[in-house]
């Protein structure tokens, strides 16, 4: 299949009916009544929210936003009133403020079908051209002209990220407001691309407001205090993330980076505030020890690969004597699989798994079956674990498993403490990625001596 008629086939199945009334022929009275016929009710049923008369003072007000006969600068200015508006309604209204979003704004079906079949008689022919340009303008939907006006207004940008996290918890119990999100996440796709982002470092000396939001988005390894935040940020310590212009002084996404003069192999000491500072003038690695993503709503776009490879460019510059970028990672879903996997008395007898003697037999079966589930398991082609697939997918390489590396609760209801290694080999990034598109994941002989 062509690359245009794959994207055609994509697109036109959002117009196709979806849920139990696709799924259930009869089954159509027991679902909610669509925007269309409450718009044309006179009387509200539960559970919807807004009455007709108010869902349809709601669809005129977005449907003024989108006026072709509106400047601008005055569609910016009634997307503003309806974001007022929003702010101040309950969860129910704001659901159907989505469907009207979802399905009053939707691509003009009658113009899709036409183009469709005029782009499907013009393949092969001189005018395949024309017809795919001519599609794809049919598939251009109102809604997106709706979205983009909202992205005018100043905190436009902010709010339509915030939306669709909202949104996102809506998607399994209502598929109706499946091309919503989805028109929104391939708008942030470009809207948040890294050419727009900037790389900013995070210092103990940034705006107070910032550090704090630090505090609140770590999502890796919880910041306890003022004294282990100022730990993270000083020193031999340095920590970058991605912001947009449209969302001043909120970070993207972040990394934490120690600076060392070789592998970390425990959290321990990198969380020690009372620990001693590495010499940068002899440090020859950086360990990424902490990645943590921040908005919601922006699930699905992809800027960690980047945030890394700038982040190692800017390490490189300040000190040239680094050499070597690795992280020192959790394995989450190590126990979890394990657990479905491995034999139940080896479980049994991982009860305390920082008791076990270093040639015990259980510690050599956890750390194989943790080289396995790291190195052999994979799902769709992607690696099980989520922060396997993130470093591997960005081409890193499984390089070393470390022992009792995060001896915290959290640590040891994860993975028994284990702890991973991926290292980053600006050399290898696409040799690596190009090993993980043909179902091989790249790993280190270290872990692989480690399969017995």
């Amino acid at each position: 299949m062509s690359v245009a008629s794959d994207w055609l086939s994509r697109s036109f199945a959002l117009l196709r009916p979806t849920g139990d009334a696709a799924a259930k022929p009869g089954a159509e009275a027991r679902l909610p009544r669509s925007t269309t016929e409450r718009l044309q009710a006179t009387l509200r049923r539960d559970p919807e929210a807004l009455s007709p008369r108010a869902l349809r003072r709601a669809l005129t007000e977005l449907q003024a936003v989108v006026d072709p006969r509106v400047s601008e600068v005055e569609g910016a200015r009634l997307a503003h009133g309806f974001m007022n508006w929003y702010a101040e309604a309950t969860p129910e209204e704001r659901r159907d403020a989505w469907l009207l979003m979802s399905e009053q704004f939707a691509p003009d079906a009658a113009k899709v079908r036409a183009a469709r079949e005029h782009y499907e008689t013009a393949l092969g022919t001189p005018e395949e051209g024309h017809a795919e340009i001519r599609l794809r303008r049919a598939f251009t939907s109102p809604r997106t002209r709706l979205l983009q006006r909202f992205a005018g207004s100043p905190d436009g940008i902010r709010f339509l990220v915030d939306l669709r996290a909202e949104l996102l918890g809506h998607l399994k119990s209502d598929r109706r407001l499946l091309p919503l999100e989805a028109e929104l996440e391939a708008l942030f796709s470009t809207w948040f691309d890294v050419a727009f982002l900037e790389l900013q470092r995070i210092s103990w000396d940034s705006p107070a407001s910032l550090v704090e939001k630090l505090i609140k988005y770590e999502a890796v390894h919880d910041i306890r205090s003022w004294a282990d935040v100022k730990n993270r940020l000083d020193s031999d310590r340095r920590c970058y993330g991605f912001f947009h212009p449209r969302m001043p002084g909120e970070p993207l996404i972040f990394v934490e980076v120690a600076l060392m003069d070789g592998i970390a192999d425990s959290i321990t000491p990198l969380l020690d505030e009372a620990g001693p500072v590495s010499d940068l003038v002899r440090a020859t690695t950086a360990i990424f020890y902490s990645i943590s993503n921040t908005q919601a709503g922006l699930k699905g776009v992809s800027f960690g690969d980047s945030l890394i490879k700038h982040v190692v460019e800017t390490l490189k510059a300040e000190f040239p004597r680094l050499k070597t970028f690795a992280t020192l990672s959790p394995i989450p879903g190590l126990r979890l699989w394990m657990q479905k996997n491995a034999p139940p008395e080896l479980i049994a007898a991982l009860e305390d798994p920082l008791a076990l003697p270093p040639k015990s037999p259980e510690r050599a079966q956890l750390l194989a079956w943790a080289a396995r589930y790291l190195g052999r398991e994979l799902d769709n082609g992607k690696p099980l674990d989520p922060v396997a697939r993130f470093h591997l997918g960005n081409g890193a390489r499984v390089e070393r498993l470390n022992w009792a590396a995060d001896p915290s609760p959290k640590g040891l209801k994860q993975s028994f403490g284990l702890m991973v290694n991926y290292l980053y080999d600006p050399k290898r990034l696409d040799k690596h990625r190009a090993m993980l598109a043909q179902g091989q994941i790249p790993i280190s002989g270290a872990i692989e001596d480690l399969y017995g």
